[in-house]
């Protein structure tokens, strides 16, 4: 949830709830987690939880869009090594058991599926960062939509329906498939 006044209280009061869902995450299992446990945690009333993200699921979900908010992506140079550098970093960030839960906590968060709509834009946005940064540069640039639906959704699909590690060279194998 934005904060108009993004330094203001329910900027603290996020950010102080979002640590303890992630401090609580990182120690134990999510089935033994609880409002008033991460209330507490946090130092903010149940109340105050329940009123701002209605309920557990669309809190972790939250948590999870919030993972995913642009930072910048890495800059290698080229659009090719820019591309792998932000995918491998979103596979080791999403694959690993804590991402994966939550990516599948933020697409099955709220019933408007705006988390999941959300955690696509900041996904969207990175890519779009990188392919502009290099149409700045010359450098010949892949689609949007390729870049989305040959290297991002396969990463995505591998994390929330397969079990295992992904094969060697994943990465490097679909990026460049987008530059051949």
């Amino acid at each position: 949830m934005p904060d108009p006044r993004p330094h203001g209280r329910a900027a603290r009061v996020q950010h102080a709830v979002h640590t303890a869902v992630r401090t609580l995450l990182a120690r134990e299992e999510r089935t033994s987690i609880t409002v008033p446990r991460i209330a507490e945690l946090a130092g903010v009333a149940p109340s105050t939880i329940y009123r701002r993200w209605g309920d557990l699921n669309q809190l972790f979900a939250d948590v999870a869009v919030a993972r995913l908010r642009p930072q910048g992506p890495p800059d290698t140079g080229s659009v090719r090594g820019d591309l792998m550098a932000w995918a491998e970093e979103y596979l080791e960030e999403a694959g690993s058991p804590t991402g994966r839960e939550f990516l599948r906590d933020m697409i099955s968060g709220r019933p408007d599926h705006n988390s999941a709509l959300q955690g696509g834009e900041y996904a969207r946005a990175r890519v779009e960062t990188i392919l502009e940064r290099g149409r700045r540069r010359g450098q010949t640039t892949p689609d949007l939509d390729e870049v989305l639906d040959m290297l991002l959704a396969p990463i995505v699909y591998r994390i929330l329906f397969e079990a295992g590690n992904l094969p060697p060279n994943f990465i490097k194998h679909l990026t460049g498939r987008l530059f051949r």
